[in-house]
């Protein structure tokens, strides 16, 4: 009876017309973030923005609006995590600088990092 409804659900499945919703939905670019400080603003504003959205009703106009947001968040977001793979990297350096007395070493990947680490937080 199992494999009887797996298999009744997989056939439903591949004979859904999954392509053409596709083609229905607009895609958008988005607000760039070029910079993390970009980034951060974008990322803040447009949550702000989301975040109203959804206190409301979510209408059809509601859910095209979250679909545009969307593409800023999601490029907010990327270039947040590229520069914080960055810093995890520049933090790093400072642990095994640390660890060997390296005090240039510590000195210029420190500001490196709280020059970064402060674009997000005070």
């Amino acid at each position: 009876m199992r494999k009887q409804t797996l298999a009744l659900l997989t056939c439903a499945a591949l004979t859904f017309p999954v392509a053409s919703l596709a083609d229905e939905v607009e895609h958008y670019e988005g607000e760039k973030s070029a910079t993390l400080k970009e980034a951060v603003a974008n990322f803040s504003e447009y949550n702000e923005k989301l975040e109203k959205i959804l206190d409301g009703e979510l209408t059809p106009e509601a859910m095209n609006e979250i679909h545009q947001l969307t593409y800023t968040l999601e490029n907010a977001l990327g270039k947040i995590n590229e520069e914080f793979d960055g810093l995890a990297v520049t933090l790093e350096e400072i642990h095994l600088a640390s660890e060997s007395a390296d005090t240039k070493g510590v000195a210029s990947n420190g500001k490196d990092y709280l020059e970064t680490s402060r674009t997000v937080i005070e």
